[in-house]
């Protein structure tokens, strides 16, 4: 197991979450603007996978937050 802490996880998956919702962006807009709607479905479910990394990542930070104030 990593030897990270519980908000530096955070910190990664809040930044790994806005990379996925961006990629997530620009594959649904050249889906839309090329009309492939495959491209543009994946573009969603990647923007989706973003905002579900970024929320974990949040939590992940709040709860080390106040797990390193306890020690």
């Amino acid at each position: 197991m990593e030897d990270r802490s519980l908000s530096e996880r955070g910190a990664e998956n809040e930044v790994k979450g806005a990379g996925n919702d961006l990629k997530g962006r620009v594959k649904d807009a050249a889906g839309g603007l090329t009309g492939d709607s495959s491209l543009q479905a994946e573009g969603k479910l990647d923007r989706a996978k973003g905002k579900v990394q970024d929320a974990l990542g949040d939590v992940q930070r709040k709860v080390g937050r106040n797990t390193d104030d306890r020690r």
